[in-house]
């Protein structure tokens, strides 16, 4: 399967062929002769799968010359919003596009919509902002995007994405991407959707295949040291490393800052400024350990992240395979590491029966 043959653009492809994308993923292929021919979808897929593009070209493929907002795409955080502005520039830097977010100067953002803006990418709260003070007109939005929903939904953005909609046109197209389809996710969709398809890439796309996986038993006593013993050991070339709180992130980086290591952290505590200031030293490669959260990390792609260390185990079988997709992208080799402690074992037991792998120990 090509691009073309999905009837994406020539020049679209060309510029995705610059940017070193040649052939369609699974979801992509799956995904855009829907979207094409303007039906609804409920796509599930993992982080790393491509569904940013599944969204993003047939959006920009079919946009012209119109004088109003066509798209809004809804995502849970601050850095997604960016990373998704990000990618639907490198696909066409012309676009007329916004992206509000909060911890962002909003008045830019107002002087911005008095333009003729065709694409909003949006967090729920910042876009309620700009519906209070009616500086954003939805009334002609064709498409709306739910990227992330099942995150939007965990972070409690439920009743913001309804009030939304009373602010839409009844008749849509609506699009909902998600890492997994529960039955809170499928509620919210169906509610608003008209007879969507379903599509799934899920287990396809669990990177285990690029990925070397280990375990390092310890004790919550000794599990410091043990994570120090790994990094001098492995000296990443980048690498994230996983807490399961913003206080737990807090004190691993402030321990690993004392013991001299190159160290940042993220979460949704620290300033909107500082964690893109942050971000963009960690894709320029200047910091070598990004310490954080599954939620602050959720949608971070960036290339040349070659280590993952899960310091505190993951709350659920989905986040394990999340973060450990954030390494071997590209056929790349990753390598991943899972600090266990007794009290994780029930766990990394749940883990090994989802992935149908039992992770070997690390020496």
């Amino acid at each position: 399967m090509e691009f073309k043959n999905l009837n994406i653009k020539e020049d679209l492809i060309k510029t995705l062929n610059k940017n070193g994308i040649k052939t369609p993923t699974k979801i992509q292929e799956k995904s855009i002769p829907y979207i094409q021919n303007n039906m609804d979808i409920i796509a599930e897929a993992q982080t790393g799968s491509g569904k940013t593009l599944s969204f993003l070209l047939p959006i920009i493929n079919n946009l012209s010359n119109e004088d109003y907002i066509k798209c809004l795409i809804l995502t849970p955080t601050r850095e997604l919003a960016i990373q998704i502005t990000n990618e639907a520039l490198k696909l066409n830097e012309n676009l007329s596009i916004l992206s509000a977010y909060g911890g962002k100067d909003i008045n830019s953002q107002i002087k911005k919509l008095k333009n003729n803006i065709n694409i909003v990418i949006a967090t729920p709260g910042r876009l309620i902002d700009h519906i209070m003070r009616k500086t954003i007109d939805l009334s002609k939005v064709e498409t709306l995007i739910l990227d992330e929903a099942d995150e939007m939904l965990f972070m409690g953005f439920k009743n913001d994405i309804e009030k939304i909609m009373t602010f839409l046109p009844k008749k849509k197209q609506v699009l909902c991407f998600s890492a997994t389809i529960d039955s809170k996710v499928k509620k919210l969709a169906y509610k608003y959707m008209t007879e969507p398809v379903i599509i799934s890439t899920k287990e396809e796309s669990i990177p285990i295949n690029n990925i070397t996986q280990e375990v390092f038993l310890t004790s919550d006593r000794e599990k410091f040291a043990s994570l120090c013993e790994c990094l001098d050991k492995d000296n990443p070339f980048m690498a994230i490393i996983f807490c399961r709180t913003k206080v737990r992130v807090d004190k691993l980086e402030e321990n690993l800052h004392k013991n001299g290591y190159n160290c940042a952290k993220i979460h949704s505590d620290i300033k909107q400024s500082k964690r893109e200031k942050i971000m963009k030293s960690f894709r320029n490669a200047d910091i070598q350990y990004l310490i954080a959260t599954d939620v602050a990390a959720r949608g971070i792609d960036v290339n040349g992240i070659t280590h993952i260390y899960n310091y505190d185990i993951p709350e659920n079988v989905e986040s394990y395979i999340h973060r450990i997709g954030r390494c071997g992208r590209a056929d790349e080799k990753g390598y991943t590491c899972l600090f266990v402690s007794p009290k994780d074992e029930a766990m990394l037991k749940q883990i090994e029966e989802k992935i149908d792998f039992k992770i070997p120990k690390r020496n």
